[in-house]
């Protein structure tokens, strides 16, 4: 019996792939059950998030399971060929600290970021509640898991925001004290909006409106942020109720200037309005810091800090690889599971 790790991530291939490969929520125990009745998984676990669609599965013929694996995701696609090629496939003990890995936040968009945590708590809850995990499985992960909160109190790999959205996000709660219950209006639908929106609802964020001109593309990132889509043309009537404003559209001009936002003062009843602008060319005015209770930063501030925090961050992953290696050693005695 063999641990392997098969799938996608942010690293291989675009979202415009990974999309294609994503597994809904409600969806990932009925798919976890189809890889799991292929003749030679044994075991699985199905993660899926917005930066990775991955399988852990155990098999005593680990090279066939792949290749069902692959035939069960590939063969609606025409072009499955090409799409194979995003896949990465780690065996053994490269399989078992690439879900440690996965588990501290070294394999993350976001250089130490805690979210992924939890998600792969919820991806193996969802593998137990649909019968598809045994002895191997559960032991991995119930290890890895002890493996994960080690690197995290042993480090200081999670320690400042290292990516634009989520120094833009630290910057917000400087200024209103909690984002708990805070209203979020997110223009444009893109990366960018992505990671800064998913920055806000883990801070507490509640109220997420997403516009975009593809309608279709705000609903998509209103679903994956627990929000709600509004058309492109309506938004500005929802900024008088909005504390924070993540600009990030392909707009070639300013679509948020002061002559927007003055006449909104007093129906705002004075309230401070915290502006993100991630967007190359700027989507907002300067001039708009003018107004009092406004706050802008933009896409050059914000990556200066981000780029000081992960400078930081990557003097910290050594240690964290060392506590990686030292606890596999500790926990997994039974080396055969984990031989490549």
């Amino acid at each position: 019996m063999k641990m392997v790790c098969l799938g996608v991530n942010y690293k291989t291939a675009p979202v415009e792939i990974r999309e294609r490969f994503a597994v809904a929520s409600h969806k990932l125990q009925s798919v976890g059950q189809q890889i799991c009745s292929l003749e030679a998984v044994s075991q699985c676990v199905l993660l899926s998030t917005c930066n990775r669609m991955e399988i852990y599965f155990w098999s005593s013929c680990p090279d066939s399971a792949s290749e069902q694996i692959m035939e069960l995701f590939l063969d609606k696609f025409e072009d499955k060929c090409h799409l194979q090629n995003y896949f990465n496939h780690y065996c053994g003990k490269e399989a078992l600290v690439h879900l440690c890995r996965v588990l501290s936040g070294l394999d993350s968009m976001v250089l130490g970021e805690t979210e992924i945590f939890g998600q792969v708590k919820t991806a193996y809850q969802n593998a137990l509640d649909a019968g598809v995990t045994s002895t191997e499985a559960n032991k991995t992960f119930q290890k890895a898991f002890t493996i994960g909160k080690r690197v995290r109190s042993g480090s200081q790999i999670h320690e400042g925001a290292t990516s634009v959205g989520s120094v833009a996000v630290e910057l917000a709660e400087q200024i209103f004290g909690n984002l708990s219950g805070s209203r979020v209006l997110i223009l444009g639908a893109g990366e960018m909006s992505h990671i800064t929106g998913r920055a806000l609802q883990a801070r507490g964020a509640q109220g997420i409106y997403v516009a975009n001109r593809s309608y279709d593309r705000a609903i998509e990132l209103a679903e994956c942020l627990g929000g709600q889509a509004i058309r492109y043309d309506g938004w500005v009537e929802y900024l008088k109720d909005i504390d924070v404003v993540v600009a990030a559209t392909a707009a070639p001009h300013y679509i948020i200037t002061k002559e927007t936002l003055t006449p909104l003062r007093e129906k705002r009843r004075y309230r401070s309005l915290f502006l993100i602008d991630i967007s190359v060319p700027r989507n907002i005015d300067p001039q708009v810091k003018e107004i009092d209770e406004v706050y802008v930063y933009d896409i050059d501030t914000l990556t200066q800090l981000a780029d000081e925090a992960k400078r930081h961050r990557e003097q910290e992953v050594v240690r964290c690889e060392a506590i990686i290696q030292e606890n596999i050693a500790r926990y997994f005695t039974d080396s055969s599971l984990y031989e490549s």
